[in-house]
Order: C-alpha cells, then sequence, then structure tokens
C-alpha cells in the first residue's frame, strides 16, 4: 500500500492545516484508488501510475457526471447513512452521493461555517428554499437544517413563498437588534426583494446561486446589487457548495470565494483537462477532504478564475458541460 491509514481519519482531515493539506490529500488519493472501485477504473483508464502522483495538480479529477451515473464510494457494501441527490428536469438523471458517515458531513459543514461567521448559536436561521423543499434529498435543505439545530432560536425556519410571514419575522427580528442569517436560492430572493423591500441592518443575507430558468439570467454582480438597494445591505454574502461535495466556500462579498480548510480549488484547462493549475481561468477542479468515503478529486462543469491568493470567482457553466471538457475523461 502507498498510504498511511493514520493519516485517514476524521480527525486529521477536520483539524488539517494549509502546511498538511497536500500531504493528506495525497494519502487520501492513494486510498480511495485501492478503496473506490469506480475512482479506481477512471484512473486506469488514464494509464495513471499512482506512484508518480506527487502533487495535487497531478491527481486524476472524477468528472462530476459520474455521480449521475455510479455509485461512488470506498465500499459498495456499506450502508449508506445520506443519500444526496440533485435536482434534474423530467427525464435527466440525476447525482446521487451516498454518505456513509453523517457526522463527517455535520462536523466539516460546521467547523467550516465558523471559520468565518462563528458559531450557529450566534443567529437565527431563516431559509427561503422554494423547489428545493420539495425534494426529500436536497443537501441545501440538510445544510440549513444542521445549522438551524445548532443555532436552537425560536424563530428559525423555512420557507417557499410565504413573504408576509417572513418579512414578519425579519422586521421583529432586525427590531430586537438580532443576528440573522438568511439563506436563499438566488430566484426566490430576489422575487422576496421585490415584494419586500425593508432594510437590513443585523441580518447577513446568502445566496447559493440558482436561476434554473425561474428567471431572465443574471450575472452575480447584477443580483448582489438589486438585494442590496432593495434591503439597504452593504455587501451580500455567497455559498458555493454542491451534492458531490461535503465541503463549501463562502463569499463574504463581491462573489469572491474563499475555501474551507477541508477544501481547495484548482483549475484545468477547458480544451485539455489533464492540465490542472492552481492559479488561472479555466474550468474548476474541487479537493474535498471531507469526502473520505466517496471522491475527494472532483472535475465540475463550472468555469471559474482563481487567484494567487486561493480564492476564486465562478464564471458561469460549461455549453454542454455533459459532453465538453471532461468527454475524453469518460469510461
Amino acid at each position: 500500500m502507498f498510504y498511511n491509514t493514520s493519516l485517514i481519519n476524521t480527525e486529521n482531515i477536520l483539524q488539517v492545516n494549509q502546511e498538511d493539506f497536500e500531504s493528506i490529500a495525497l494519502q487520501l488519493f492513494r486510498y480511495q484508488y485501492h478503496k473506490n472501485p469506480v475512482y479506481r477504473q477512471f484512473c486506469d483508464a488514464l494509464h495513471k501510475d499512482i506512484r508518480k502522483v506527487t502533487g495535487i495538480t497531478k491527481i486524476p479529477f472524477l468528472p462530476v457526471s459520474f455521480f449521475k451515473t455510479h455509485k461512488v464510494v470506498t465500499d459498495n457494501t456499506a450502508v449508506s447513512a445520506l443519500i444526496f441527490e440533485s435536482s434534474g428536469t423530467t427525464g435527466e438523471a440525476t447525482s446521487r452521493h451516498y454518505v456513509l458517515d453523517a457526522d463527517i458531513y455535520e462536523n466539516s459543514l460546521l467547523k467550516g461555517f465558523e471559520e468565518f461567521y462563528g458559531s450557529p448559536a450566534q443567529y437565527a436561521i431563516l431559509a427561503l428554499l422554494p423547489s428545493y423543499l420539495d425534494r426529500k434529498n436536497a443537501s441545501l435543505v440538510y445544510m440549513a437544517k444542521t445549522l438551524m439545530e445548532k443555532s436552537a432560536h425560536p424563530d428559525n425556519g423555512f420557507y417557499i413563498n410565504e413573504w408576509a410571514q417572513l418579512q414578519g419575522v425579519l422586521s421583529k427580528l432586525e427590531q430586537a437588534k438580532q443576528k440573522v442569517l438568511l439563506l436563499g436560492v438566488t430566484f426566490a430572493l430576489l422575487d422576496f426583494a421585490a415584494a419586500c423591500p425593508m432594510p437590513l441592518n443585523h441580518t447577513i443575507v446568502m445566496e447559493t446561486g440558482g436561476m434554473k430558468g425561474r428567471r431572465t439570467e443574471l450575472i452575480r454582480s447584477e443580483v448582489h446589487a438589486i438585494l442590496k438597494q432593495q434591503w439597504q445591505l452593504k455587501q451580500v454574502h455567497s455559498e458555493y457548495g454542491m451534492t458531490e461535495l461535503l465541503s463549501q466556500a463562502y463569499a463574504m462579498a463581491d462573489g469572491i470565494f474563499k475555501c474551507t480548510s477541508t477544501m481547495r480549488v484548482l483549475v484545468r484547462d477547458i480544451n485539455d483537462p489533464l492540465d490542472v493549475q492552481e492559479t488561472g481561468t479555466g474550468c474548476l477542479n474541487v479537493i474535498d477532504l471531507a469526502n473520505i468515503h466517496s471522491c475527494s478529486f472532483i472535475a465540475t462543469e463550472d468555469i471559474g478564475n482563481i487567484a494567487p491568493d486561493g480564492t476564486f470567482e465562478v464564471l458561469g457553466r460549461m455549453d454542454n458541460s455533459a459532453l465538453r471538457g471532461c468527454s475524453l475523461m469518460a469510461l
């Protein structure tokens, strides 16, 4: 074996620092190569000699589309504690992320949130998540639910389109000078802001993306400008996550994301998916150390730009993303 199992445990991964990130990522790569049959088959199809993988840019990144067609786990006999499932149009295959250990996800989420925002107990948490609430296995709903449980504020709650009720709760919390996290999908936040403008002086508004044909597509800066005007905000925050990941990145201003400690983003050439760099513009690859029991190395279909300090912007998604960019890597 080419990996040290003592490094591959929840405590080491959740307590990782930037100096140890690459070492643990490489150990986790070797572990998943041996334990995850789908990932191993993918690496073998690329004729990858794992003994020559000595840096994170040389690790093979599994196309995110594999989560639509395969069960990506390190143990096919284990019972999944959670199954996160993506949204999809009628007839379209959806991604499924089989999470073998719910504690790893929850601990990673809470540690990452606290790195940026402190304890959830400080906040009343309001989640405006129409369409997601209609699905049983949406990771975003589970994320909000976990934060609400740790918050334990009596006014925590989920909303679909009960704008008058949500406006009343926000007004009450604002008058009490209670810190609030309003977490919402983009189209719902825009609809709510149009219907209920008000000053939000004690509220963090965090958009999680998500237009999906519900509105005319707007770039992030346009969305933020509207929300800031309607609610008299200095900044709008953003969260970057997906069904296939257990870690998140957060942007506290201007759509500039920073990864939590268990996550790192790299960039691959749009025309050569095996050309991976630490900075530049192209398709985003994500290393998620919390994906211990699935795959920690995901080639996404997002296009972004990574700055020298490791912060990144999401610029959009690939056209015909299931067919381009990753196509030469499909099994």
